[in-house]
């Protein structure tokens, strides 16, 4: 499955209201991200008219990115983590070939319509929309709407200001990253059908570009239910248990099937929208009948980056899955002054497990010095022996700590601070848990 699985044609939105949403300039546009967009007839206009390409160069850059799709998918590589940052530099480089120094006005107007979605960019161009997307780092809503933190794998639901529920869910590959900004959900889609799109890898499946595949198929990846939330991404289940917590879709929030079932009822419940148990279960009972419920209120959705975040008396850093080089002191520093704390503040060991934790996450992590013996020099052999000992256990610490997706490091004079703790966190095992990080203590 590909970016264009993901890829959907809601029915006509029926609120009045539309987020107006925010860009990041360092959201990777890769060369299946740019395949994606390219399927799109207004985005291609908007190459012709705004930057006067002509056909012979999209075309070119068509041709360029659906022969990495199809490259990706005959080599498996399409599942599998890579390098966010090659495949950005790949996807600049070879765009460049074909038009030159509209390279990077290109990529501008790519991100532009991957962050904002094509429903959003038209609603925006219509009229100035509230509400928007939250500012500073680590945010937390007063209204109803739900938080994607990408690098921390974390979907939230929150009703009025109050977070409600907390779900473990998949993200996009970094060669198919999610991407950032304000969306919306106005809908849930019970029974999804799927249409293969326009590509040369469709073939490979025996199936018919433009064929519908029914809801209930095997060929059809979208699961039970799914939650438009922008062209071309998807809030959507169909995702095993392994793919929870890591990378695992084309562009869209993955869930198990029960875990998208029970976050269609925590969001019925936020919009104040009526879906029984009973009606839920009549409407998922045929399979094959695509049904249709529009939500009372539409629910903005925020798709943020934040590898840093402070969560009562306790520092997160997450791993930068995307290549962002957003684990920096500078970064931390902000965040701690949003919530009303300097790093100044910490003590020193405080801030020497915290710029361990930066380090290890970092782009270009710095090789940790050796610990030095706490053992003098003139050691008889059970001296030495406990010296070696010393230095294994901290080295199978740093390789322990490098190879998890988050680290934790409690800091006391955060407590009561920060973004809410998550709540009755679904990791899709069917049961709830409180956290999977490690936690960075005194060597």
């Amino acid at each position: 499955m590909l970016l264009a699985a993901c890829k959907h044609t809601p029915p006509p939105p029926t609120a009045t209201s539309t987020p107006s949403p925010a860009t990041s300039e360092a959201v990777s546009i890769t060369l299946p991200v740019l395949d994606a967009l390219l399927a799109d007839e207004k985005f291609k206009s908007e190459l012709k008219s705004k930057l006067v390409l002509t056909d012979e160069q999209i075309a070119s850059l068509k041709k360029i990115s659906s022969e990495e799709v199809t490259r990706l998918r005959r080599s498996n590589a399409e599942n599998e983590s890579g390098s966010a940052a090659a495949a950005r530099q790949n996807a600049s480089e070879a765009i460049r070939k074909i038009v030159g120094e509209k390279t990077e006005p290109l990529l501008a107007l790519a991100r532009e319509r991957w962050n904002k979605g094509a429903e959003e960019l038209e609603a925006a161009a219509a009229k100035d929309a509230e509400p928007a997307m939250l500012t500073g780092p680590n945010a937390v809503p007063t209204d109803t709407r739900i938080v994607v933190n990408i690098p921390a794998f974390r979907l939230d639901v929150f009703e009025n200001g109050n977070l409600i529920k907390s779900y473990k869910v998949g993200i996009g590959y970094p060669e198919f990253p999610l991407p950032q900004g304000l969306r919306k959900a106005q809908q849930i889609i019970f029974n999804p059908t799927w249409t293969p799109p326009d590509e040369p890898w469709v073939a490979s499946m025996n199936m018919t570009p433009g064929q519908v595949v029914e809801a209930g198929s095997k060929h059809n990846p979208l699961g039970p239910i799914k939650i438009p939330i922008g062209a071309p991404s998807l809030i959507h289940g169909g995702k095993p248990l392994s793919k929870i917590g890591t990378f695992a879709s084309h562009g869209c929030v993955g869930m198990t099937n029960e875990q998208v079932k029970d976050f269609t009822k925590t969001l019925a419940r936020a919009s104040n929208t009526e879906l029984s148990d009973q009606t839920m279960a009549t409407y998922l009972k045929n399979r094959t009948r695509t049904r249709v419920l529009t939500l009372s209120n539409l629910v903005p959705v925020e798709l943020r980056y934040e590898t840093i975040v402070v969560e009562d008396g306790k520092l997160h850093i997450y791993r930068d899955v995307y290549d962002q080089n957003t684990n920096t002191e500078e970064n931390l520093r902000a965040v701690l002054q949003a919530n009303g704390i300097k790093f100044d503040d910490f003590s020193d060991d405080e801030k020497t497990r915290t710029l361990e934790a930066l380090n290890l996450f970092s782009r270009h992590p710095k090789k940790q010095p050796a610990p030095k013996p706490s053992i003098p020099a003139n050691q008889n052999a059970t001296e030495k022996a406990a010296a070696a000992a010393e230095r294994k256990a901290e080295a199978e610490r740093q390789k322990k700590l490098r190879s998890q997706k988050e680290i934790v490091v409690e800091i006391p004079i955060l407590s009561s601070k920060g973004y809410p703790a998550a709540r009755d966190l679904d990791s899709g095992t069917g049961t709830t848990v409180t956290t999977t990080a490690v936690a960075i203590t005194k060597p």
